[in-house]
């Protein structure tokens, strides 16, 4: 490709092969003069999820799991029409389809260890509640004249 940015890195070694990008242009509803009318600025990028080799197995089902609403027939979609040049519009695109990859792919979060309160903040807690329950119980005023 002339003039694109460098391949487009998911994480790690792993980046978006520019072979198995399918690339539609269109015209743009956004921003632009007289020329915008005639130019096809909008950009809609494809790529095959379920069929490529690009990503590493556990990737590529962690992916196809995560994003399964956003799939049509394994393929993700991707659209930009927010700057007057198609060349910018397939950059952005572009970043975009790797920043949903990557957190797409990304490993699950660790899970939570559950902590347990020590025994001294909570005798503390209790002290203190009883305390109070005393207060409010010196508060009522039937021995009042």
């Amino acid at each position: 490709m002339d003039g694109m940015s460098g391949p487009h890195v998911i994480r790690g070694s792993v980046s978006l092969p520019e072979a198995e990008l399918m690339w539609r242009f269109s015209r743009s509803s956004g921003p632009g003069g007289q020329h915008v009318n005639t130019s096809d600025s909008q950009v809609e990028l494809r790529f095959d999820l379920a069929k490529t080799e690009a990503l590493p197995e556990v990737w590529k089902r962690r992916a196809l799991e995560r994003l399964a609403g956003k799939l049509v027939d394994g393929v993700i979609t991707v659209r930009a029409s927010e700057h007057r040049s198609q060349w910018r519009n397939r950059e952005t695109a572009a970043v975009r389809l790797a920043a949903l990859l990557a957190e797409a792919t990304a490993p699950p979060p660790k899970p939570r260890r559950p902590t347990r309160i020590p025994r001294g903040i909570n005798e503390r807690r209790l002290r203190e509640k009883k305390q109070r329950s005393e207060t409010k119980r010196g508060r009522t005023g039937r021995d009042w004249t």
